[in-house]
């Protein structure tokens, strides 16, 4: 199936004017404040999009924008559609609300999920 960019901002209900093409993915994501002091250090939400270069994803409350920030996100697809993934991934944190933040990604890797939904030990 081919998705223009016309097609994934109708999708979103407005224009989409970040650059790279962004997907409506809504999935489970675990989030944690690197080196914080006194701000929330983690919490959990759900992606709203993601693109190649950031996420949008709901939190518990708000978090401090312009630091960084690790996420967790269960990933969609299977591998070789019978193992779990989860798209793990470090960023900055360019714009936080009360119940939402966005992430331009500066690493990520994908991991693959034991059957108890954990991440599998490297080794």
């Amino acid at each position: 199936m081919f998705v223009t960019r016309r097609a994934v901002a109708t999708l979103e209900g407005r224009a989409n004017r970040r650059g790279p093409s962004r997907f409506p993915i809504r999935e489970h994501v675990r989030y944690r404040v690197l080196h914080a002091k006194g701000s929330p250090a983690g919490g959990v939400g759900k992606t709203l999009n993601v693109g190649s270069g950031g996420i949008l994803f709901t939190t518990e409350a708000g978090l401090p924008k312009g630091r960084q920030v690790e996420l967790a996100v269960n990933w969609p697809v299977l591998l070789d559609g019978v193992c779990r993934l989860q798209f793990v991934a470090v960023g900055k944190i360019v714009r936080a609300e009360p119940t939402e933040a966005a992430v331009r990604i500066e690493r990520y890797e994908f991991k693959t999920l034991g059957r108890n939904g954990m991440a599998a030990a490297a080794g």
